[in-house]
């Protein structure tokens, strides 16, 4: 299936210059959404997942159906004060200024084997953030899974997370 004909783009979206992909599109489609999770539990299925950490919020749409599917638990990871329990949370820098995310800390245990889950990876903030929250719960085995990754954009957050062998379905170089 050629995923990147399901994905519309957006032209100067958020600002001018951004070509905004956007998944809405893929996911109305309930072949185009079977086949990406179908996709990814294929890729994941053997590795012995046992939680899927997901950010909100579109890494939520795939995320939960996802878990369900590798018989695994799914643990949110939420921008700022949108978790009712005690946090650990992790800052990370954007183009102008800065965010931060947080996970609750009871969502994983040093023996899980997660697998860290976002729709697009474009500078790798944010998945670079999460992989220091999962670390930080003592977490040594980590997979990643990304339904696009804007290729084009190198960064060192990104370099970073080329040591953990992520799997992307739609590449734009």
């Amino acid at each position: 299936m050629d995923l990147k004909k399901e994905i519309r783009e957006i032209p100067d979206y958020p600002k001018e210059g951004i070509n905004f992909k956007d998944i809405t599109t893929l996911v109305k489609n309930p072949v185009a959404f079977n086949y990406v999770v179908d996709s990814i539990v294929k890729e994941f299925k053997e590795k012995g997942i046992t939680k899927v950490v997901a950010l909100e919020a579109r890494g939520f749409i795939f995320g939960g159906a996802l878990a369900s599917k590798l018989d695994a638990g799914f643990v949110p990871v939420r921008k700022k004060g949108k978790l009712p329990f005690n946090v650990i949370a992790e800052t990370y820098q954007l183009e102008y200024g800065e965010d931060r995310i947080e996970m609750h800390v009871d969502g994983l245990d040093k023996n899980d084997v997660v697998l860290i889950h976002d729709d697009i990876l474009a500078t790798g903030g944010t998945a670079l953030a999460t992989l220091n929250l999962v670390k930080k719960l003592g977490v040594d085995k980590v997979f990643f899974s990304f339904v696009c990754d804007l290729e084009f954009i190198d960064t060192p957050q990104k370099q970073v997370l080329q040591d953990y062998n992520k799997h992307v379905l739609v590449k734009y170089s």
